[in-house]
């Protein structure tokens, strides 16, 4: 039987890299990936960042 995993890291950076993402807003912008990620059944598996870029490690299945 086939086994398949898709994992892909994605990046996200505020435009010119400013550092716009304080603490508290990044941590509104990863729950709403999250939430995102849910409502599409995408598993999350690490999701990080600091005050100008996002980092998230998601796992996708065939279908997506």
């Amino acid at each position: 039987m086939p086994f398949l995993k898709i994992w892909i890291h994605t990046v996200w950076t505020t435009k010119y890299r400013v550092p716009f993402l304080s603490n508290e807003i990044r941590q509104t912008v990863f729950a709403h990936i999250k939430k995102n990620a849910k409502e599409k059944d995408i598993y999350i598996d690490f999701i990080n960042g600091y005050t100008d870029h996002v980092h998230c490690l998601i796992g996708l299945k065939p279908q997506h």
